[in-house]
């Protein structure tokens, strides 16, 4: 399984990331908005406080995606 070793929240609910296999990837958060838990990443300025912890997106308030979800439905940008 791939760990994200760093992210970048985008302004448009993307978020760039950098994995341990050197893969560099685009993952469009905008799906996830209305659902669940995760209607949290709606306010742009939450949604930027993304971290890294363990080897996945982390946000304040033990909110995180998957590292596995990140990799799958994330485009390269190679």
């Amino acid at each position: 399984m791939e760990s994200v070793i760093r992210v970048v929240p985008r302004d448009n609910f993307f978020l760039e990331l950098w994995f341990d296999d050197g893969s560099h990837r685009l993952f469009d958060a905008r799906p996830y908005l209305e659902r669940g838990v995760f209607v949290r990443l709606k306010n742009l300025d939450y949604f930027k406080q993304a971290y890294i912890a363990f080897g996945t997106v982390c946000w304040p308030g033990n909110l995180d995606i998957a590292p596995e979800t990140l990799y799958d439905t994330s485009i390269s940008c190679a």
